[in-house]
C-alpha cells in the first residue's frame, strides 16, 4: 500500500529547475568566502602558526594535533570545490564544523559570537551550495508560495 505524498494544494510550487545565472553567481561567491576562510585557516594549521598553535592550546587540545587538523581541513574543503564531490565535502565540513562548536560549548565560550560561528559558516556553505547545484535543489526543494 502507497502512502499518499503531502500536498501543497495550489497555493504552492515546488522550486526544482536549473538555478538562474544569478543565483549560481551569488551561490559561488558564498561559497567562494567560506571556502576562502577555511582555506586561511587551514594554512595557519599547516604552517604551525604560533598563534594557532596558542588558540588550539587554549582550547584544550595539544599542538601535536594541529598539524593534522588542518590536513582533514583541507581535505574536506577540496572535497568541496570539486563540482563532482561538493555535497560529499559539504557533509564533512559540517562534521568538522560540528567538531569546532562541541569544543566551544566545552570550554563555555560565548554563544553567539563563538559557539554559533561554526553555526553560521556551515550556513554559507550549504547555502552557497543548495543555489548553484540542481541536483541539491531536486533533493532538498524549495517551497514557494504563488
Amino acid at each position: 500500500m502507497q502512502t499518499p505524498s503531502p500536498s501543497y494544494g495550489n497555493a504552492h510550487m515546488l522550486v526544482t529547475s536549473h538555478p538562474s545565472v544569478r543565483q549560481v553567481v551569488i551561490g559561488r561567491v558564498l561559497s567562494g568566502f567560506a571556502v576562502l576562510f577555511l582555506l586561511f585557516d587551514s594554512a595557519g594549521k599547516l604552517l604551525q602558526v604560533q598563534a594557532v598553535l596558542e588558540a588550539t592550546t587554549q582550547l584544550g587540545y595539544p599542538t601535536g594535533v594541529v598539524f593534522w587538523l588542518g590536513v582533514i581541513l583541507l581535505g574536506c574543503v577540496i572535497t568541496y570545490v570539486i563540482p563532482r564531490t561538493s555535497v560529499l565535502g559539504a557533509l564533512l565540513l559540517t562534521g568538522y564544523l560540528g567538531g569546532a562548536i562541541a569544543t566551544q560549548v566545552r570550554i563555555g565560550s560565548p554563544l553567539a559570537t563563538h559557539v554559533l560561528f561554526p553555526v553560521y559558516l556551515a550556513a554559507i556553505i550549504w547555502g552557497g551550495l543548495l543555489l548553484r547545484e540542481p541536483a541539491l535543489r531536486a533533493f532538498l526543494p524549495i517551497v514557494r508560495k504563488n
